[in-house]
């Protein structure tokens, strides 16, 4: 296994990972009365073919298997740069989903992380390739970079999610708080810069 930067022809698997990692609920959500899953699929793909959103290929990092085939995806960078990259989203919800947020409104939607973090926002493994340490592995890149951000790796678990808190508990993720997003409250956790062994 190797782990590389994610290439723009990467956007529509980058877009298949943040749906996974989101949930069907919230792809729900997002998509309303109106619009379908392949609409928002579309938005994210956009969104992470660009340069500068918070789901760029260029924050993205995808595990290849021997033959280069992906592995899984993982999403992530500095907490301090999300309002700035996030803005994108919201251009293309109020675009195509018809979301009609003013820019004060935009800038008071509750963060998913903050300055004092590295943020890892998405984390998908391909059915199957699950149980091999792709997971691990991909934490473990993303600890690194957030090691030589010189801030600890936080993320959001849903509270519901007992696979995914398990993973982060055996990674070293620890349980600091609760935190609002997309209208329901998830656990906050943070890895310490400490790079983590592959569960």
């Amino acid at each position: 296994m190797r782990i590389v930067t994610a290439k723009r022809e990467d956007a529509s698997l980058i877009a298949d990972a943040i749906l996974a990692a989101v949930g069907d609920d919230i792809v729900e959500h997002l998509a309303g009365d109106r619009h379908t899953r392949d609409d928002v699929h579309g938005i994210f793909a956009r969104l992470a073919a660009s340069d500068d959103t918070q789901y760029s290929y260029l924050n993205s990092r995808i595990a290849l298997d021997d033959s280069g085939s992906p592995m899984g995806v993982c999403v992530s960078y500095d907490g301090a740069d999300l309002k700035r990259l996030r803005r994108p989203f919201f251009k293309e919800a109020n675009e195509i989903l018809g979301w009609g947020m003013t820019d004060e409104e935009i800038e008071n939607v509750p963060g998913e992380t903050d300055s004092d973090e590295f943020y890892l926002d998405t984390l998908m493994v391909l059915p199957e390739y699950r149980r091999r340490g792709v997971a691990g592995a991909l934490i473990a890149d993303a600890a690194r970079k957030a090691e030589a951000a010189g801030k600890p790796l936080g993320l959001l678990c849903d509270t519901d999610n007992d696979n995914a808190r398990h993973l982060y508990d055996k990674s070293g993720f620890r349980a600091v708080g609760l935190r609002p997003f997309a209208g329901h409250d998830m656990t906050h956790m943070q890895l310490t810069p400490a790079i983590p062994s592959n569960p």
